[in-house]
């Protein structure tokens, strides 16, 4: 998805087609880019474009999921009760409404400017799967995509703002997060030029748990589909068993040394 700067209304308007696209063959889980309601380069309004969660984007949100009975990840400027700090924040909404949101944890460059760091890293049950959300830059830390894989997730989403510059890591790192842990990854980018100086890269893809690439968007405004089978998870986990041989005890005295 391609952002107009600013323009709720407008990026909302498009997300609701794309939705509706999405929908219409059939789509059941469906994965919206970081900051897709706003566009990413609004650091000089963050404080006025940002919302509670719940609140406006989110209900509008929800009455599409209960419409059409699907699950969306979606990911906003978040305004907490503290005034002044805000948070880049995604969520789960589901067909009987808000389920749960993930703070931004692992903020890129000027974002620790921007934004608060969260401290949780949760895991959300939809009932036909356990789902674990990172947000764009977050996909090269294997850290956090393990935890939330050794909480149950056995799909990861990614909603993002990807440089188009970093392209090389934005494909190493979500074939790397999918084989590593034996999860499907979804990494849904933004594309665009912005402030005539940030270009995204795009190249929204679907991963499966052996790192093999399903399906990648090219184009603009593009919607990618692909059927995933949650069974290929344990088998993939039996085959190259990381998870099983993994030393729990020797990382635990690692990082909290």
């Amino acid at each position: 998805m391609d952002c107009m700067l600013g323009d709720k209304e407008a990026n909302l308007a498009k997300a609701n087609g794309l939705i509706q696209e999405a929908v219409d063959h059939g789509a059941k889980l469906i994965i919206l880019p970081e900051l897709f309601n706003t566009g990413y380069r609004v650091e000089d309004r963050d404080q006025q474009l940002a919302e509670t969660i719940p609140g406006e984007t989110t209900t509008w949100l929800e009455q599409i999921c209960k419409q059409h009975q699907v699950y969306i990840v979606g990911c906003i400027l978040e305004k907490c009760k503290v005034n002044g700090i805000i948070y880049d924040t995604a969520f789960v909404i589901g067909p009987d409404g808000y389920i749960g949101s993930y703070r931004k944890t692992h903020l890129w460059d000027k974002e620790n400017v921007r934004f608060t760091k969260g401290l949780n890293l949760p895991v959300f049950d939809l009932g036909f799967v356990c789902l674990g959300i990172q947000i764009c830059y977050e996909i090269g830390f294997p850290e956090c995509t393990r935890s939330l894989t050794l909480q149950g997730a056995d799909i990861i989403a990614y909603p993002s703002a990807f440089g188009k510059e970093r392209y090389y890591a934005w494909d190493l790192a979500s074939r790397s997060r999918a084989l590593e842990n034996g999860v499907y990854v979804i990494a849904c980018n933004r594309t665009g030029l912005e402030k005539g100086e940030t270009e995204f890269g795009g190249k929204s893809r679907i991963v499966d748990p052996s790192g093999k690439v399903l399906i990648e968007a090219s184009l603009t405004d593009e919607v990618i589909l692909s059927e995933i089978d949650l069974d290929l998870v344990a088998v993939q986990r039996k085959k190259i068993p990381y998870l099983r041989d993994l030393n729990r005890h020797l990382m635990q005295e690692v990082y909290y040394h």
